[in-house]
């Protein structure tokens, strides 16, 4: 299963960057990137996104989200906002 630490290793492999090489980029130490790698600790959601800029993936990416897919309720009222939520939770009811 890959995680986290796979994918920030594989990127920063990837970049041609070495610990030290992406712990000054985001300004922190080498043995904080090096924890992250290793899966002792994983990075905060500042770092996440700074990551995933960095590394021009989305942040789900970073952290093996899985994929799902969205929609753009820009321009809807809240009345419309809340009938397409009734209406995904009537499919999801309706296909079990």
């Amino acid at each position: 299963m890959i995680m986290t630490a796979d994918r920030i290793k594989y990127l920063r492999e990837q970049a041609n960057m070495t610990q030290a090489d992406l712990a000054r980029r985001l300004d922190i130490t080498r043995s904080s990137v090096n924890a992250w790698e290793m899966g002792i600790s994983v990075p905060s959601t500042q770092y996440v996104v700074e990551l995933a800029g960095m590394f021009h993936v989305s942040t789900d990416y970073l952290l093996c989200v899985d994929k799902t897919a969205t929609v753009d309720i820009q321009g809807l009222t809240e009345t419309d906002v809340q009938m397409v939520h009734m209406l995904v939770e009537h499919l999801r009811s309706k296909n079990k």
